[in-house]
């Protein structure tokens, strides 16, 4: 009996499922509403940052308008995202494409 040779693709991951893989950053925007010792205090609270590496994003953010707060997968950048618009800062997520 001859044998069947089937061959099979390889199987295509959805674009979006790729997009879920990946580093993703958490960019936290400066804002006129947040006092500066507030925003340490996220930081230190959600991160888990010690006061000087929580006073050195909140000075990035402060002096150049941004900080990226912490880079890896998608689903943990989100959680990460909400949490800190939930304490009222503005925080983005961005495709880390060097990654």
């Amino acid at each position: 009996m001859p044998q069947s040779t089937t061959r099979t693709a390889p199987l295509e991951r959805p674009a979006a499922e790729l997009q879920l893989e990946g580093a993703w950053r958490v960019v936290v925007l400066n804002d006129p509403v947040n006092l500066m010792s507030y925003v340490v205090l996220v930081f230190k609270k959600v991160f888990g940052f010690d006061e000087r590496t929580a006073r050195k994003h909140m000075l990035e953010v402060h002096e150049q308008g941004r900080s990226v707060v912490w880079v890896g997968l998608r689903e943990k950048a989100e959680a990460y995202m909400f949490t800190l618009q939930q304490w009222h800062l503005t925080a983005v997520l961005e495709s880390d494409e060097t990654h």
